[in-house]
């Protein structure tokens, strides 16, 4: 096998002990690979984060495919039972967003609360310096000694955007040897290595929420407060179009599953959950140039100070390509981004990401 590839790696030359995230994919399984290939000592930690109904592992912690991919790489594989964690940091919250008419972005907390602590928490515990994960970013520290991720080489497969809440120390400890690969690269390189997942299909799903299933059904299940019911449609000037079937069913910028005949393309303007309204519009409402975000976290600089400007790229969606805009503090834990063009359907709940112009992460937080 050609090994040119490693040259593309930016690795540490010492404390080459790592602890691997592995989750039973292809990706976690080439990065251990990768680390292994340039010489670190590899341990394999899975992490067990959720439990359906009949005992099944939730799509992110498929321990017998870890098991079988640890086996065939000859590194050992450690399992962490950190579900207490996870109900705690990621599926409870999730529930009581969606009940609050804000939509969630779980990936987002699990990585700091529960990936990342776990990880580091058993790095400490065997002697390792470094954790490592499958994600497509890279880590990087800059002059100003900050630690920021920078955007993967793919820009199909950039996973920045569910990482800005991780903090200093957790980056600094963190290597992302996926960075400069594209997904052809990473299969190719499993298959070549003969590793059994080299083909697995990727998850697009929230891993809790069961195959099959809805978000609303999830909600119904686990929620431990009352689950709005029936209220009505109303169009922004406040008059009833119709009836809607519960709030949870519903985020900003919704289109399909409304029911409502009225002659036009209708969509979900906004959510209201004290009168239990859900607002119909026309698509061209739902743009607008400026959002508030709150939950701030800085990666490449300390803090913005107030009166303080800083231009970036703001996405406001996991697949949303970025907005140049003007980042500003509006509050001891809000920033206000002014955007250059109007965004469309900025949904209270999901994250706001700030890159800088050469891809990196400056910041981000919760849309208001």
């Amino acid at each position: 096998m050609d090994r040119s590839f490693l040259q593309k790696l930016k690795l540490p030359a010492t404390d080459r002990k790592v602890v691997v995230g592995m989750s039973g994919g292809v990706d976690s399984a080439v990065t251990a690979w990768l680390l292994k290939e340039a010489g670190f000592e590899v341990i394999g930690v899975i992490l067990r984060t959720w439990e359906g109904g009949y005992g099944e592992d939730s799509r992110c912690c498929e321990i017998d495919a870890a098991s079988e991919t640890a086996a065939a790489l000859g590194i050992p594989l450690h399992v962490q039972n950190c579900a207490e964690d996870f109900r705690y940091y990621v599926s409870g919250p999730f529930v009581e967003e969606y009940l609050s008419a804000r939509t969630p972005n779980p990936c987002v907390e699990c990585n700091r609360y529960v990936k990342w602590a776990w990880l580091t928490k058993t790095a400490d515990i065997l002697g390792a310096k470094y954790v490592a994960t499958g994600h497509y970013a890279t880590t990087l520290q800059l002059p100003n000694g900050r630690w920021t991720i920078r955007q993967a080489a793919s820009a199909g497969k950039d996973q920045t955007y569910v990482l800005f809440r991780l903090t200093q120390a957790q980056l600094s400890r963190t290597l992302m040897p996926l960075g400069t690969f594209d997904k052809q690269e990473v299969r190719r390189l499993a298959e070549e290595a003969g590793i059994p997942v080299a083909h697995k299909k990727d998850s697009q799903e929230i891993c809790f929420v069961a195959e099959g299933s809805s978000y609303a059904e999830y909600i119904s299940e686990h929620a431990e407060r009352d689950i709005p019911g029936p209220g009505s449609f109303v169009d922004e000037e406040g008059r009833v179009l119709g009836t809607h079937k519960g709030i949870i069913h519903y985020t900003v910028g919704q289109r399909k599953g409304l029911g409502l005949p009225l002659g036009y393309h209708a969509y979900v303007k906004e959510i209201r959950p004290k009168t239990n309204e859900v607002v119909i519009s026309r698509e061209e409402a739902l743009y607008t140039g400026e959002i508030r975000c709150d939950h701030v976290n800085f990666m490449s600089i300390p803090d913005l100070l107030p009166g303080e400007e800083i231009s970036s790229s703001v996405r406001i969606r996991y697949h949303h390509a970025g907005t140049p805009a003007v980042l500003r503090r509006s509050g001891e834990d809000e920033i206000t981004v002014s955007f250059e063009q109007p965004v469309r359907a900025a949904t209270p709940g999901q994250s706001a990401v700030f890159y800088d112009e050469q891809g990196c992460i400056i910041g981000g937080g919760r849309i208001l």
